[in-house]
């Protein structure tokens, strides 16, 4: 089978099944519970299905006036998953290997292995913020694409503009794809003249910049998100794209007519998520205090924050601790960080309860 089976659920897994008290979520990622308005999701019907494999004009020309492309570069896909999946048909022949970052979300291994794919990680270090090493990447003869997510679910880290370059030197050189993963873009959490565009945008290796209305516009339901490919061999990619999306046909006619008023009222949801964002990280570093033996290994966007904490008790001794305080949050290892010192939370619940799970939580880990 292309999956392990992997029937045992972790200690904290098993304390949140067994907890009957309430507890303060600080793992929160969903914006539909999240308390944030939304642009209204009211579908058009479409008596009529005539469906364009790369998605409807309309709603690809919405797509590209976000992203900044032509239309004719931007394929609809239902999800970020299934665009993952579809690059990887495009890319990868059974055996095959991606490069993906680490620490990152954990998803990758699913998707790569799903494709029959190798998923090889690459290192981000972190030294006042997070870097990788375009030099030291472990490329191989079967290596197909490199993965980069800008910013990084949960770094925050947005790609640099030399970092893209000397990536897309090395990808040239070797004859490999860039595949940016953007959903977090549009929330920075500071200004950054250093910071890569879409990766898109750039001319001079295939890339792949991927999107959707999950991130964009908070609206995860309604399953629409989007590649847009630029480089020296996109034609080429889309045309192959193309018969991929033609073989699925996954995204659904109203979504696609919606498309257009969804992103132009995306500001709907953006403004008051980059205000909420910023409220509750202000919140977490105030409950700081100096000499605190945690400290916050600053995001630069995105929707998370995480911690470095005391390794006087492992990341789930210490997640189930904070658990039995009253507070949610992940350990660093869900998402594979390499040290086994990092807890993660999110930035997303509303700012009251976030206030009293920080306050809760800078106590647990201070004592």
């Amino acid at each position: 089978m292309r999956l392990e089976r992997n029937p045992r659920e972790n200690a904290l897994a098993r304390a949140l099944a067994a907890r009957s008290a309430p507890y303060i979520d600080l793992t929160l990622s969903n914006p539909t519970a999240a308390g944030l308005p939304s642009p209204p999701a009211v579908l058009p019907a479409a008596p009529m299905y005539a469906p364009d494999p790369r998605g409807l004009r309309k709603a690809r020309e919405a797509v590209a006036a976000v992203q900044g492309v032509d239309p004719e570069s931007v394929i609809l896909t239902a999800s970020t998953s299934e665009a993952y999946s579809w690059l990887f048909k495009l890319l990868c022949a059974a055996g095959d290997e991606v490069l993906v970052p680490e620490p990152s979300y954990p998803l990758f291994g699913y998707l790569t292995a799903l494709e029959c794919v190798r998923a090889v990680p690459y290192p981000l270090r972190w030294d006042g913020e997070w870097h990788l090493d375009a030099g030291a990447l472990p490329f191989s003869v079967r290596t197909r694409a490199m993965l980069a997510v800008s910013p990084g679910n949960p770094t925050g880290a947005y790609l640099k503009q030399e970092e893209r370059a000397r990536l897309a030197a090395a990808c040239r050189e070797r004859g490999i794809a860039l595949i940016s993963d953007e959903v977090f873009a549009d929330y920075p959490a500071f200004d950054d003249p250093r910071r890569a565009r879409s990766a898109a945008l750039y001319h001079d290796v295939l890339s792949f910049s991927l999107s959707g209305l999950s991130k964009v516009a908070g609206l995860p339901q309604l399953k629409l998100a989007w590649i847009a490919a630029g480089g020296p061999g996109s034609r080429e990619a889309l045309e192959r794209l193309e018969l991929i999306a033609d073989t699925y046909l996954s995204v659904s006619t109203p979504v696609q007519l919606a498309a257009p008023d969804l992103l132009a009222r995306r500001e709907v949801f953006q403004r008051p998520a980059r205000e909420r964002l910023a409220r509750n990280r202000a919140v977490l570093a105030a409950a700081r205090a100096a000499g605190d033996p945690w400290d916050i290994l600053r995001a630069e966007g995105g929707w998370s924050e995480v911690l470095a904490i005391p390794r006087t008790r492992t990341e789930e001794e210490w997640a189930l601790s904070l658990l039995d305080a009253g507070v949610l949050v992940h350990p660093g290892y869900f998402f594979d960080f390499p040290s086994g010192a990092h807890l993660v939370l999110s930035l997303l619940p509303e700012p009251s309860r976030f206030a009293r799970g920080v306050e809760i939580l800078a106590r647990t880990l201070g004592a």
